[in-house]
């Protein structure tokens, strides 16, 4: 699946149910999941063939909740060459869980991972992308439970989660316990603000040529590309259920031109796996520091709170 192109970023998504989605919610709460249609096989069984198509190798942030019913589709997943990492375990916003509750959240979603794939969960990403500077406790849970490296921290000002002040390339996170890598999404500098460009509903609700623009601009730069999809965002015949008007369009503009301009970012740039992304930095790490990443990591508990 590598090809001969020089790898220019990661291609990520994140395994969740259409109904598992922040904008429906309201319509769509927790206690309605099992009872409603999930479609979140055929979904992931699609992008398994595209990436195929483009021998594109890529990472599966899938939810606890899904390989708890679906376990069978995360073992294939991890079958046909990709990284299976978390999205957490029932799709709540951090600061909805608390410290103590993402930490039962994050050891329920590696179990039911590793159980399902067979294979060691290295990665993680929030819930619509919430850590930010109010959430930022959950890289101490993170550094605890093992893990090597988070792609939670939109480096965007958004009304439901970002910061804008994070760095835009990937950087070393250094807590108390230890460290871990953080992989940002991809955003479009301009005009001395960070513009989202990395996937998901920027790539379904805005020209196509934003996000072709903001990967070509990375790539010039040498600035890794991180992009993301979901599955329900390339299934246009989901179920709809009564929204308000803005998370109406939110959720479902725009599905049926996803799948086809996801073919053309894989068919115009080499991507793979975030774990790939983790692994380029820290032999970048160790050739301009001497130290070995093991040993960088685990000195990181002597400076606490350390730059990000």
């Amino acid at each position: 699946m590598t090809g001969e192109r020089p790898l220019v970023g990661a291609f990520s998504v994140d395994v969740e149910e259409w109904f598992h989605a922040e904008n429906v919610r309201t319509a769509a709460p927790p206690e309605r999941w099992s009872e409603l249609p999930s479609r979140v096989e055929g979904q992931v069984e699609r992008l398994l063939d595209l990436l195929d198509a483009h021998e594109t190798a890529a990472t599966f942030f899938c939810l606890g909740w899904v390989a708890e019913r679906r376990p069978a589709l995360i073992r294939r997943i991890a079958e046909r060459g990709h990284e299976v990492a978390s999205h957490g375990h029932d799709h709540r916003m951090l600061g909805e869980l608390g410290p103590d509750r993402f930490r039962d959240d994050l050891a329920r979603s590696k179990a039911a991972l590793q159980d399902a794939s067979g294979v060691a969960v290295l990665g993680y990403r929030a819930p619509t992308w919430s850590i930010g500077p109010a959430t930022d406790w959950a890289f101490d849970a993170l550094v605890e439970a093992g893990y090597r490296y988070d792609s939670s921290v939109f480096p965007v000002r958004h009304d439901r989660y970002g910061d804008p002040s994070a760095p835009i390339v990937p950087h070393r996170v250094r807590r108390a316990g230890g460290s871990l890598v953080e992989l940002p999404p991809l955003v479009r500098p301009l005009l001395g603000m960070n513009l989202p460009a990395a996937g998901g509903g920027y790539l379904r609700l805005l020209p196509f040529g934003w996000t072709r623009a903001a990967v070509a601009r990375a790539v010039r730069s040498g600035r890794p590309v991180m992009l993301y999809v979901h599955p329900w965002e390339i299934d246009p015949d989901q179920p709809r259920v009564s929204l308000p008007l803005l998370r109406r369009w939110r959720h479902y503009a725009g599905l049926g031109r996803v799948e086809g301009r996801l073919g053309r970012l894989l068919a115009a740039h080499r991507l793979g796996r975030a774990i790939d992304l983790v692994e380029a930095f820290e032999r970048r790490e160790e050739e301009e520091t001497g130290i070995p990443t093991a040993t960088a990591a685990a000195s990181s508990a002597a400076s606490p709170g350390g730059p990000r």
